[in-house]
């Protein structure tokens, strides 16, 4: 029953940023509510204090203040005046009294004047009618004059706070609600959702990953989690299936070795021969598969050192001319200055061999062509083309996945692994490089890659 009430995180998430937002708004709504009424109080208290300094002025001359009362006009309506002297005394009231009144000395607004020379006290009862006045009060040579404003409806329509402001922060505070809303759903399904492909994940079980995340920033980070596994996912299958048939004919070979029936010499050499080459084939395999986990996940524990490419291509060459008349094709150089790569020795050894071993085994062609393109920016143009058939353009986006063969059978009977293309894309992408393919207009396939010159090191 509990479970069946569990708000979801975009639920969650909302009411929680609502609490939050609204707790603010209301701290602001109040803040500004009291802070324009204590403004509007402090504009009227001017006007009471330049009233209460013309009337200091006149007692000064020896005027009459009732004759000054009544000849003058008076910022406010049933204004009360009332004169102190320093100890408190009431000398004079235009209301009340002041045989009633008593000694005014503990009064707020007295009380500041006497240290600070003016005061006010927005809201207070008087202790001699009991009416709710406006106090302010301004001392003078020896006298304080006071005025005082009763709480009648105009004064408090002026001290009202402007309620069209804060209806106005109210219904933006509605719409910003609304927008947050939608904001947090936003995040939540794609909380949530990266959540339940975890959990699908965790049980094995199967996860849409086509569906794609919103453009922001959780979404790209969602969707690089999503393709990273799925990559994973695709590498460990198809590692599975590319182990299969090696493993399966070794069996074979060995069941065949180990049930007793007799063979000929012959037959013997081939079955073991057989399982050489499939072994071999096995460990090629996971030679390369453990080659593209190093250079993704072990990153910075790879080490850096100057490759001199002119001297691995003088080896290539070398081992090209040593193959058979049938096999051998011949390595073409377009290289104006020496090429000085700041990267891993057996990473950049790597995207050469397995281009090389690309084009001997598929292109059919008889020459590879070597040249730089240029140099800037601290990092080398180089291309890298084969005078062979080429491939479908159509397959050409397909070449440097993981397994991807143009022609299985052909592949898997030259013993390729599926891995070696793939190699060279993460070993240059590992370099900071870029790589593109694409058919030669002469026939043959062009690689062209960059790679950081033998310089960043000392940047």
């Amino acid at each position: 029953m509990a479970s069946a009430f569990k708000l979801s995180y975009h639920q969650r998430l909302f009411l929680l940023l609502l609490a939050f937002s609204w707790s603010m708004i209301l701290c602001f709504v109040v803040f500004q509510y009291y802070r324009e009424k204590q403004c509007k109080s402090e504009v009227l208290n001017v006007q009471l204090q330049i009233y209460n300094k013309h009337l200091l002025k006149s007692i000064d001359k020896d005027f009459d203040y009732d004759v000054y009362l009544r000849t003058h006009e008076q910022p406010m309506e049933d204004l009360r005046i009332t004169l102190i002297d320093m100890s408190g005394h009431v000398l004079y009231d235009n209301m009340l009294s002041i045989d009633s009144l008593d000694n005014h000395k503990s009064r707020p607004e007295i009380a500041q004047a006497l240290r600070s020379g003016s005061g006010y006290n927005i809201s207070r009862h008087s202790d001699s009618d009991g009416r709710l006045y406006f106090y302010s009060a301004t001392r003078g040579d020896g006298v304080i004059v006071r005025s005082a404003i009763p709480y009648s409806d105009s004064l408090q329509e002026l001290l009202r706070a402007d309620w069209a402001f804060l209806w106005g922060i109210f219904i933006f505070s509605i719409v910003m609600s609304v927008l947050a809303y939608f904001a947090t759903r936003g995040i939540g399904k794609t909380i949530e959702r990266l959540n339940q492909f975890a959990a699908n994940a965790e049980r094995g079980e199967a996860f849409d990953e086509n569906e794609a995340f919103p453009h922001d920033e959780l979404g790209s980070i969602s969707d690089h989690i999503v393709k990273l596994y799925t990559h994973k996912r695709q590498l460990t299958n198809n590692l599975n299936h590319e182990l299969k048939t090696p493993v399966a004919s070794i069996q074979i070979c060995l069941e065949t070795l180990l049930s007793g029936i007799e063979l000929t010499e012959e037959k013997r050499q081939e079955i073991l021969g057989r399982c050489y080459d499939n072994t071999s084939r096995l460990r090629r395999l996971l030679a390369d598969v453990a080659l593209i986990t190093r250079m993704e996940d072990g990153r910075q524990s790879i080490d850096r050192d100057e490759v001199l490419i002119d001297d691995l291509l003088d080896e290539i060459s070398e081992e090209l001319e040593s193959l058979s008349d049938e096999q051998q094709m011949t390595l073409h150089r377009d290289i104006q200055e020496p090429i000085k790569v700041m990267g891993n020795q057996s990473l950049i050894n790597s995207i050469f061999r397995n281009l090389t071993e690309n084009a001997l085994a598929y292109s059919g062609g008889k020459n590879i062509y070597v040249s730089l393109l240029s140099h800037q920016e601290g990092m080398y143009r180089i291309c890298f083309e084969d005078d062979g058939c080429g491939v479908d353009p159509a397959k050409l986006p397909r070449l440097f996945e993981r397994f991807y063969r143009v022609d299985k059978g052909r592949s898997r009977q030259k013993g390729g692994t599926g891995l070696g293309l793939s190699i060279v894309k993460h070993a240059v992408l590992f370099h900071g490089g870029t790589i593109t393919v694409d058919n030669r207009p002469e026939g043959g396939l062009r690689f062209t890659f960059t790679l950081p010159d033998g310089l960043g090191k000392n940047r």
